[in-house]
């Protein structure tokens, strides 16, 4: 009788770890998003995470050490390069092998015997063959390690799924790098993390920036054939880079129920990455809020355009080009037309009419709004905060030396004329109208 063959050795990359006992393995990538294998431990059980309800299961809550299982694992391999073999495979098609950390499996590091060792998995016992996990387990036992401490209470975590007040849970959290743990990336701009230390779980909208998304069915299933150009693509680029990773993130503003803002990792800002390589646009509609402003993101929009990258492969400069002797220049603001709008006298002597970059001034809801019975409608004072607007940009910049930047110039539409868009800056001061209004994001 022929000798069993031994199982055949794997390389791959640890795209996701599920648990304490279960990684997603993925390929080198070759003109697109590589393969993927989801391997489970052999032998080994861990305790499960909390899951959210969905339409098909209710909401559960940890096991004891669940977290901290999943944590040690996803810490100690997320990115990394592994060998893995598969002995088993179920007639579901789920594998169960073991996972090395090093060059071979011979001197490697067999995660199993790693988990088991710290005491974060329980070994299973029924017809095993390798003596030495129920050794680990023994002594991981005797010294209280892990899961076979006595504090399990201590050990499971209240996590919120759902947040009651976004608003105030933004105005509280604004500006303050939070750090958090990347869960899901839905498409190229849009994730899905904890925030921690409190576990609250939220749906980030990447400020200033959308990616191409895959659309799906009735049936709310994958429809390729009307998703958007590179959206596999651009998911995969963000979920190579930040699946999983520690981050910080910086909540700005919320659009229905998901939150928007800037995810900063120690490898550069994402959104500038997307735009730089042509995976995304710049959205005047959230550009405004992003943390430091707007230039950095619409200069690597910029280079992608001029390379002609992906989203850009047809694009033509606009004839709305603008001459590098105007894209920068100094005045005074002799005029505070409206509360994105003023006139600057340069040093040439001429004037000329500017708006802010990205922003609105206050406007009514509905362009089919009534206007007040019995008394000729005057804007800057009927509608509400439009004054307020304009008097806070006049007291700040009348008579003041600026300097402007020139972002795009959006061209004549809709009976409005061509308008400058500009950041302008006093001193190193960039004058941003608080009481400016965004528009709606529109529906994708």
């Amino acid at each position: 009788m022929a000798a069993p063959q031994p199982p055949q050795v794997c390389r791959g990359i640890i795209k996701q770890v599920l648990s304490g006992d279960a990684v997603i393995v993925r390929g080198q990538p070759k003109g697109g998003p590589p393969p993927e294998r989801q391997i489970n431990f052999s032998n080994v059980v861990a305790p499960r995470t909390a899951r959210r309800a969905t339409s098909n299961a209710p909401e559960t809550t940890d096991d004891p050490y669940g977290w901290e299982s999943r944590e040690f694992l996803r810490k100690k391999v997320i990115g990394k390069e592994v060998l893995f073999t598969v002995e088993t495979k179920t007639s579901t098609g789920r594998e169960y092998g073991s996972i090395y950390l090093g060059k071979d499996i011979a001197t490697g590091e067999n995660l199993t015997e790693v988990m088991v060792a710290e005491g974060l998995v329980a070994v299973r016992r029924e017809n095993i063959r390798e003596s030495n996990l129920i050794d680990l387990e023994e002594t991981a036992r005797s010294q209280g390690k892990g899961k076979w401490a006595s504090d399990d209470a201590k050990h499971v975590r209240s996590v919120k799924w759902t947040c009651e007040n976004m608003r105030s849970f933004v105005d509280k959290a604004k500006g303050k790098p939070i750090e958090a743990v990347i869960e899901h990336v839905r498409d190229g701009s849009t994730v899905r993390c904890f925030l921690l230390p409190d576990f609250h779980y939220i749906t980030l909208m990447i400020s200033g920036i959308r990616c191409p998304m895959n659309k799906l069915d009735s049936e709310g299933k994958l429809d390729k054939s009307s998703s958007e150009p590179f959206a596999d693509e651009a998911r995969y680029f963000t979920e190579s880079r930040l699946l999983q990773r520690d981050v910080e993130i910086i909540l700005e503003t919320f659009n229905n129920n998901n939150f928007v803002g800037s995810i900063i990792h120690p490898n550069g800002n994402i959104a500038e990455a997307l735009l730089r390589e042509g995976f995304a646009r710049c959205v005047d509609w959230s550009i405004a809020t992003v943390t430091g402003g707007p230039e950095k993101l619409r200069a690597a929009e910029k280079q992608a355009k001029e390379k002609q990258l992906r989203l850009w492969a047809d694009y033509k400069p606009s004839s709305l080009t603008i001459a590098d002797k105007d894209k920068e220049f100094t005045g005074k603001v002799v005029e505070v037309v409206n509360g994105d709008a003023l006139v600057v006298k340069r040093q040439d002597g001429t004037t000329k009419k500017i708006f802010l970059s990205s922003v609105r001034p206050p406007r009514l809801p509905d362009s089919d709004t009534p206007r007040p019975p019995g008394k000729n409608f005057r804007p800057l004072y009927d509608i509400p905060w439009l004054f307020e607007a304009r008097e806070f940009l006049r007291k700040k910049l009348i008579g003041q030396k600026v300097h402007c930047t020139v972002d795009y110039i959006q061209p004549a539409q809709n009976n409005f004329p061509e308008k400058t868009c500009c950041t302008v800056k006093i001193g190193d001061v960039y004058s941003q109208q608080p009481s400016a209004r965004l528009p709606r994001r529109p529906s994708y």
